[in-house]
């Protein structure tokens, strides 16, 4: 796709396939049936939600950041749409950079979650380790199929002359929420209810954190390696704070709802959509800075109009069938209270993607002003603001409408 394709994608293109994309967000309702499913194992230590939403905000992250490279790079040629042979350079740096990238997030994410659990949950010892080895454990089994997954959804989609900024991380991070909310079930299973799931859980980090060292060792040479691990662990400690905050409004909205098991059922959804729109609006405008079709000013959203109001529209059409599908989830249904959620979630919608907008497209300009690579940091910090921002939003809702 060349730059007059990127700067002319109309309105009425960009919503189709910003509709296209955000369609698969339903596959976000299979990941709340999982939690809705094993609620109990979800409810049998106080961590275990209040780490919730970090581990998809992390793997948002980490794969928001592999979208972005890769949208970028299949758009300037630095990255080959070929599924067999040699691919370039770029590309197996980048896939070790990911692996390394989340095996420290793990890291992050587990020592912050342990600060904030120390202070707000009082966890003892046993919760600590526990908590961080089933999060490295997740974050490791969810790695061998999501960023193969990415690169499959990014390569098909140029290759039928779609837009992978518009397409691949709305897809990706869906089919992603599903494998990552499973694989944090599987953990949690396994080192609940197993006499050796402690050495399960064991072997796999310690397996986990062999081959990153081996990639870190083999790559500290790179340039791009190196610059890629040097912006993105900035990126990561400030996701870390966040997601934390996050995890702490789903405990109290989890005090708050009970067990309407519907709200559970459609959170995960709401803010993959979310942060959809975000990287829709952030994805499509660092393309436009690398290919020189706008210029990195604030000024410059009025020419990216129609990949903001395309996305909204698509994200409010979801948004509303969401409210009905999840209504359907309850032992009884009246209109009134389908008509209520509907509400209820447009109303959160709008809230959160003026936010959304608005942040998606200022990261991405002031890193490019800054001679940082946008794709490093814009899609990793909106795709987690994304989660805290619509949680606090329906939070919000939530207490307004009582």
């Amino acid at each position: 796709m060349d730059a007059d394709k990127v700067r002319q994608l109309s309105l009425s293109k960009t919503i189709e396939q910003s509709l296209f994309s955000l369609v698969f967000d339903f596959g976000g309702i299979f990941a709340g049936l999982i939690v809705a499913a094993y609620l109990g194992l979800f409810s049998s230590e106080p961590w275990i939600f209040a780490l919730y939403p970090g581990i998809l905000s992390m793997r948002g992250v980490i794969g928001g950041l592999f979208s972005g490279r890769l949208s970028t790079g299949l758009h300037l040629g630095t990255i080959e749409a070929k599924f067999f042979g040699e691919n370039t350079k770029r590309l197996r740096v980048l896939w070790g950079s990911i692996v390394v990238l989340t095996f420290e997030s793990s890291i992050f994410l587990g020592f912050v979650a342990l600060l904030f659990g120390a202070i707000f949950l009082g966890i003892n010892v046993f919760s600590a380790f526990a908590m961080l080895g089933v999060l490295m454990a997740t974050m490791a089994i969810s790695l061998l199929v999501i960023s193969p997954l990415t690169i499959i959804i990014a390569f098909s989609s140029f290759k039928k002359g779609l837009d992978p900024d518009i397409i691949v991380y709305p897809i990706e991070s869906t089919v992603a929420d599903i494998l990552i909310t499973s694989c944090y079930a599987l953990m949690l299973s396994i080192f609940l209810q197993l006499n050796i799931g402690w050495f399960v859980v064991l072997a796999i980090c310690v397996a986990f954190m062999s081959i990153a060292t081996l990639i870190f060792y083999k790559n500290r040479r790179e340039v791009e390696f190196v610059k890629t691990i040097k912006e993105a662990v900035l990126t990561m400690f400030i996701v870390a704070f966040i997601v934390n905050i996050t995890g702490s409004v789903l405990s109290r909205i989890s005090d708050a709802v009970g067990h309407r098991r519907e709200i559970y059922v459609v959170y995960p959804a709401l803010i993959d959509t979310m942060g959809d729109v975000g990287a829709i609006v952030g994805s499509t405008a660092t393309t436009k800075l690398a290919l020189g079709t706008i210029k990195p000013s604030f000024r410059e959203i009025k020419n990216h109009r129609n990949q903001i109001i395309g996305a909204w529209i698509a994200s409010a059409i979801i948004y509303a069938f969401f409210a009905v599908i999840s209504s359907f989830y309850q032992a009884s249904v009246s209109l009134f209270s389908v008509l209520e959620f509907i509400v209820l979630l447009l109303a959160t919608n709008i809230f959160a993607a003026v936010f959304m907008v608005c942040i998606s497209f200022s990261v991405a300009i002031l890193t490019f002003k800054r001679g940082l690579d946008p794709d490093n940091f814009v899609i990793p910090i909106e795709s987690s603001l994304a989660d805290t921002i619509t949680t606090l939003s329906l939070f919000m809702m939530l207490s307004l409408m009582g």
